[in-house]
């Protein structure tokens, strides 16, 4: 199983955020010690729900990790190691930002059991990260890389974003051949998606976008460039170094079973999907009367189906026709025959191995490919009464 939490705490809300999280002074150590204190809580009755299973990753999401102590996070990977079977080999990751990491903090994180980061540059551009609204600049986030390298973390990836208002295809390059020159050993680079809640939401219309070609360029050519540095593409926006590909997010598109907690976390166990309020407070509140503060989704066939295809073909990998076909008792090339022979001709997609995979160029369509192929799974397995 891997096990997810979330950290609802941003020393400031960026313009392009829509995931939960609250503002928050560094020292607000109260709403901290609220927010552990439940956690922890949460994490014991889920745990013994479960029956207490192995644990393969543990990562630490939001919001911002990094605001946390050492010390709380080691209190939570205690409990954690207590609660569930910890393999001894787990990928412990924790998402940072750069303003909130430097060597005494990284360090103390290590020792706290913390073995992978996920370094929150999204620009190495201070005009970019200015109107992104991030705390950081460029110096900054070189500052807290190498904090990481000298604190003695062998595995740090860095978070980037695309397609940012005023961006040309020429500086995006730019700014990934000086990352790739870090050599990270993994690189997440997320086109920017204008999601409602959020200011740049709100400014859209007013917002300098790259043209849809110059988008898909940096796309591409991108993709190109970290592949010639060293890089293999193995997620619609993930890229690492052989053997260094992200564990628990590998796991998500994989369908391994997952546990969410904290406000706004989300769960994937047995035939439901459990998503907590994104809400500190009603979330505090039904933790301490022992509740679940959640809505919860049943996952019947056709959801078992859509999920399968749509995780697949977000991978490098593609989506394994025999567990479509074990699944849906249909044929997935057939029932899609004239969308694949048009993918193929245009090099959008390929086959191998008995899977079928959307190439870089196919990825950046993959949402509409998905729509089509969820049209043709059936509403119950082929031969089900």
């Amino acid at each position: 199983m891997l096990l997810y939490i979330h950290v609802p705490f941003c020393r400031r809300k960026c313009r392009y955020c829509a995931f939960y999280s609250e503002a928050s002074a560094p020292g607000s150590d109260a709403r901290l010690a609220s927010w552990a204190s439940a956690l922890l809580c949460e994490m014991r009755r889920e745990a013994e729900a479960l029956g207490h299973p192995s644990l393969r990753t543990v990562f630490f999401g939001g919001g911002t990790p990094s605001l946390l102590s050492p010390s709380l996070v080691g209190a939570v990977l205690d409990a954690a190691a207590g609660l569930f079977s910890l393999d001894a080999q787990a990928e412990i990751s924790m998402e940072a930002n750069p303003e909130s990491m430097n060597e005494e903090k990284a360090r103390g994180f290590r020792l706290a059991g913390v073995n992978r980061v996920s370094l929150g540059v999204q620009a190495l551009d201070d005009a970019l990260l200015a109107a992104l609204g991030r705390v950081h600049d460029k110096k900054t986030a070189l500052s807290a890389y190498s904090a990481l390298r000298r604190a003695g973390f062998h595995n740090v990836g860095l978070d980037l974003m695309w397609g940012l208002p005023g961006q040309s295809v020429d500086n995006w390059k730019a700014q990934l051949a000086e990352a790739a020159a870090l050599s990270p050993e993994h690189l997440s680079c997320y086109g920017l998606m204008l999601e409602e809640g959020t200011p740049f939401f709100r400014e859209r219309e007013n917002l300098r976008l790259p043209a849809e070609e110059e988008a898909a360029a940096m796309y591409e050519e991108g993709g190109a460039l970290l592949e010639a540095a060293g890089y293999a593409q193995y997620e619609i926006s993930n890229y690492a170094k052989q053997g260094f590909a992200c564990r628990h997010n590998t796991g998500y598109w994989q369908g391994e079973e997952y546990l969410g907690l904290g406000p706004a976390a989300v769960s994937c166990t047995g035939n439901e999907r459990r998503s907590n309020v994104a809400d500190l407070e009603a979330w505090l509140s039904a933790v301490r009367q022992g509740k679940r503060a959640a809505s919860v989704e049943r996952l019947g066939f056709t959801e078992k189906a859509e999920e399968l295809v749509m995780l697949g073909l977000r991978t490098a990998q593609g989506l394994d026709l025999a567990a479509y076909r074990a699944l849906t008792g249909r044929d997935f090339e057939k029932d899609n025959a004239a969308l694949i022979g048009e993918l193929l001709r245009r090099a959008m997609a390929g086959k191998k191995d008995g899977r079928f995979f959307l190439t870089r160029k196919g990825m950046l369509v993959s949402s509409a490919v998905m729509e089509q192929c969820f049209e043709r799974i059936p509403e119950k397995p082929e031969g089900a009464a």
